[in-house]
């Protein structure tokens, strides 16, 4: 059953740094489980221990799972009601996780000014579309970091093919009125980026190309990392339509519109968004993200970077009062943008 999102009562809590946050389009990104059917080698699961590393090493584990649906929508209506509007949901990979069912089904109606989206590699969505349906979802984000059997192996080291990664975007395409497609630039899958870029355009998907985030998780292959500079050059041979936008939270981006299609390129030549505590961050150096993303995962912790798990805020014993979570994760998020955290 939905639930209702319940104005929170006023008090002396300092709500700026998290209003204005959600007011510069931060996201409230809620992971339903660590667990992926597939192990991208960059893959940093939300700052958990990413699918590829446990594979490697079994004595490496993400963090338990403690959160219910209820909890689940809990925290979802609480910090929707302090203000964030922006909910993406990710795993791992969310429909691999029972969770997601119950979740996505309860939520309440997003209202004009709030939106879901879901965050997926594509390869679940068949199997759960009569629910996913039925939801209140407004939009698909499906990751395609590959285009054939062989780089969908060399990146995600998993024997599923491409064409069900396919089929689940058409399926997608089928279900929501909006379905994005992101790609992460790569060696692995150079040669076929612009094969991407045909495909969203030929099926009038929105697609975002993205440089790779460094972190601990995949420094081993840093060396794959592209620069945009190609699609770049490739995408004005296109569209005189170009703009940058480096408002807000997070990295910097170049978009363009080819025959109405918006294309995103997040590129690092156009800096980043740092705050508070970012300016003595020992990670700095490393990251080109900077605070974009409130991030909920399944153990009940609620952390503002993905780099920084010295950050998180473990908000497992306030599910049962909605309102005091709210509060506590304001003063959480105002002492990480005034540097005090």
């Amino acid at each position: 059953m939905a639930t209702t999102h319940v104005p929170l009562p006023a008090s002396s809590t300092d709500w700026t740094a998290l209003h204005n946050f959600a007011a510069l389009r931060g996201q409230l990104r809620v992971s339903f489980s660590p667990r992926c059917n597939i192990a991208c080698w960059f893959c940093h699961n939300e700052g958990d221990v990413p699918p590829p590393v446990t594979r490697q090493d079994r004595s490496q584990q993400p963090r338990p799972g403690i959160l219910g649906a209820h909890a689940y929508l809990a925290v979802i209506d609480s910090l929707m009601g302090s203000g964030l509007k922006r909910v993406y949901f990710t795993g791992g990979e969310p429909l691999t996780s029972p969770m997601a069912r119950p979740v996505l089904e309860g939520l309440a109606e997003p209202g004009p000014d709030a939106s879901y989206t879901l965050i997926t590699n594509g390869t679940r969505v068949r199997t759960h579309r009569s629910w996913l349906a039925r939801t209140h979802l407004d939009k698909v984000k499906v990751s395609l970091h590959y285009f054939s059997d062989a780089s969908l192996r060399a990146i995600a080291g998993t024997r599923i093919g491409i064409d069900t990664v396919l089929d689940g975007i058409e399926v997608s395409r089928d279900i929501f009125e909006r379905v994005e497609l992101n790609t992460l630039l790569q060696e692995e899958n150079a040669h076929e980026v612009r094969q991407i870029l045909d495909y969203a355009l030929e099926r009038r998907l929105p697609v975002q190309f993205i440089e790779l985030v460094g972190t601990d998780f995949n420094e081993g292959r840093a060396a794959s990392a592209v620069p945009a500079d190609d699609i770049i050059a490739h995408l004005r041979t296109l569209t005189s339509d170009e703009h940058t936008e480096v408002a807000g939270v997070g990295q910097g981006r170049r978009v363009f519109r080819v025959d109405g299609i918006e294309i995103d390129v997040i590129h690092r030549d156009l800096g980043r968004h740092h705050v508070g505590q970012c300016g003595t961050c020992p990670v700095r150096a490393q990251c080109v993200e900077g605070f974009w993303a409130l991030r909920v995962d399944h153990g009940g912790g609620v952390q503002p970077c993905l780099l920084r798990d010295d950050l998180r805020l473990d908000a497992s014993g306030l599910i049962a009062d909605p309102a005091q979570l709210a509060r506590t994760v304001a003063g959480h998020v105002a002492a990480f943008t005034e540097g005090t955290l």
